[in-house]
């Protein structure tokens, strides 16, 4: 894992262990489901992954934390999201107040931003080793929207809290290891989880490559929208301290 605590003297002779880590991570996101009724008690059903068509499309995130006291990190997560597809329906689609005839070329657009503030406690945290837990605090600026012969969008933002879990493993204390990071929660109103697992290499103790896979799943089921989207992801990234 990579961890590079910094000792910082404190007026009066006291002392911290404090570390500044961040982390980047690129890809390529494949949709394996994208179903959307808007509104969720009127709408048509449409899946914009088999209706339409979504090709893959580049990602990126980014993620800077604060670590302090050795076993506590917050962290601030950057992740946007724009998915496009395209093609024809067979049948008339109501969506967000208008209707699009049956075989209207149409370009489908879903935007998922997502802002997240997490803190996580080591409650293991030793060399080769480290299992944490926490909570995330999570903004969701989301859009789907529709372009045929006129232009329907619908957009929400809105605050979901989220369970983190964070394990770290480098056998024998190795260079390569496993990484498992999760945001994730469900509640009768809907459900998001947000996974990685990754291959690790430790360059060396302040810098750690990554490959893996990350799934992000989840959606809403109410009046207004009905969506439910399953995403995967081939990344690599980078995760650093300062």
């Amino acid at each position: 894992m990579v961890v590079t605590f910094l000792f910082v003297a404190l007026p009066g002779g006291g002392s911290v262990w404090a570390a500044v880590e961040s982390e980047l991570e690129a890809g390529y996101v494949f949709v394996g489901r994208n179903d959307v009724r808007i509104p969720g008690n009127g709408g048509t059903p449409i899946s914009l992954s088999d209706d339409l068509k979504t090709d893959p499309a580049p990602v990126f995130r980014v993620r800077v934390g604060y670590r302090f006291g050795e076993r506590h990190l917050i962290t601030a997560l950057y992740a946007p999201l724009q998915l496009n597809a395209t093609g024809a329906v067979g049948h008339d689609v109501s969506f967000a107040g208008g209707t699009y005839p049956a075989g209207t070329p149409l370009l489908g657009v879903y935007r998922f931003d997502s802002y997240r503030l997490t803190y996580r406690y080591s409650f293991i945290r030793r060399t080769g080793f480290e299992l944490a837990a926490g909570v995330t605090a999570k903004i969701r600026d989301a859009e789907v929207s529709l372009y045929g012969a006129e232009a329907r969008t619908k957009t929400n933002t809105g605050f979901v809290p989220l369970v983190n879990v964070h394990v770290a493993w480098r056998p024998g204390d190795g260079r390569f290891g496993l990484l498992l990071d999760a945001d994730a929660l469900a509640a009768p109103q809907g459900r998001a989880e947000d996974v990685l697992l990754a291959l690790t290499w430790a360059v060396r103790d302040e810098l750690e490559l990554r490959v893996g896979y990350r799934t992000l799943e989840g959606g809403a089921d109410n009046d207004e929208v009905y969506n439910f989207a399953w995403l995967n992801y081939v990344v690599v990234g980078v995760a650093m301290t300062l």
